[in-house]
This record gives structure tokens, sequence and C-alpha cells, in this order.
């Protein structure tokens, strides 16, 4: 058996709880606590809300994501 699915969704930033923890929205409303991964740790101190980002979430946990991908929001 193979091990579990991984989700990965396009979400936009709400609040940056911290450094390395934000508060996303994915494109339905849903909003779940992403963390940065350890690769993305420096690009994750600088987003803002409005910035989107990219995040991986587990079928049995969708409270909580993981940051794998960010893009500066053209304003």
């Amino acid at each position: 058996m193979s091990g579990p699915e991984i989700i990965r969704l396009d979400a936009r930033v709400v609040s940056v709880i911290a450094s390395a923890v934000l508060r996303v929205e994915l494109a339905n409303g849903h909003r779940l606590v992403a963390y940065a991964a350890p690769a993305e740790k420096g690009r994750a101190g600088g987003l803002e809300p409005g910035d989107r980002v990219r995040v991986e979430l587990s079928p049995c946990d969708m409270s909580r994501g993981r940051l794998i991908f960010s893009e500066e929001v053209t304003k």
C-alpha cells in the first residue's frame, strides 16, 4: 500500500502569524494555517497579505498545510 495522497492547492495569504507561519485562504474560502517548508523559510519571511502561495495538504487534516511555493502578486 502506498503512502497517503498529498493535495496541492493555490492559496492567498490572509495574515502572517510568525516569520514562517501564515494564515492562508483557498479559492473556496477555506482558511488554514500554512507552515513554511525548510527550503522556503527564507522566502516566507517576505510574504505579505494578498500574496499567492501554493500549499500541500493531507486529506486527513485540512486545517494545516505546508508552504511549498510562493509567488509575489503584482499590485
